[in-house]
């Protein structure tokens, strides 16, 4: 065996035994399930998405309940969000904000009204259309999706840390499901 073929024979047994280490999950359930009764499945896209998808659910979840000890639902937070990461004076009109986050005009202006009512932002006449509105983020609302934004990402990071991927493994992590995103959107 040459010393190329070794390492790689190497680094395959070190994975096989990382992932050994991992406790058994759901999705090997249901993967030994359909071993049983269609064995001539190759099942690794259903173990890929499966896990993204229990993955998105679980860290949704995780930061739903992060954002209400803040005061927003996880909805609310992507409309301050949105503003604040349009820049400063933070203002967008109600059309662009429900481009962005896929929202129908109704689904819309439920999530502006509570949004107003809290005081996180404000309404007011569009100058340059006088049919328009615009909506701004408000002081207070801007302390607010700082806060959330910053224990989000301590969330998110914390799920980081407790899966023991480090910091090289995140990014490859990452680098990975940008190219499926990629190849799941275009197809």
């Amino acid at each position: 065996m040459h010393a190329t073929e070794s390492s790689a024979a190497t680094g395959s047994a070190a994975t096989d035994t990382a992932v050994a280490a991992v406790e058994r999950d759901g999705v090997d359930a249901i993967i030994d399930q359909w071993a049983v009764v269609r064995p001539d499945l190759e099942t690794t896209p259903m173990e890929v998405f499966g896990r993204v998808y229990r993955t998105g659910q679980a860290m949704a979840d995780r930061i739903e309940k992060t954002y209400r000890r803040i005061g927003v639902t996880r909805g609310e937070f992507d409309v301050i969000a949105t503003l604040r990461r349009s820049g400063e004076p933070y203002t967008l009109s109600p059309r662009q904000l429900s481009s962005t986050l896929m929202l129908t005009s109704g689904g819309m202006t439920g999530r502006l009204d509570r949004l107003e009512r809290a005081g996180l932002l404000r309404r007011s006449p569009d100058p340059h259309d006088r049919r328009g509105l615009q909506v701004t983020l408000t002081p207070e609302g801007l302390a607010v999706v700082d806060r959330a934004v910053t224990a989000g990402l301590e969330e998110q990071r914390a799920a980081l840390t407790a899966s023991g991927l480090d910091e090289a493994e995140a990014a490859q992590l990452a680098a990975l499901l940008r190219k499926l995103l990629a190849g799941v959107q275009s197809a």
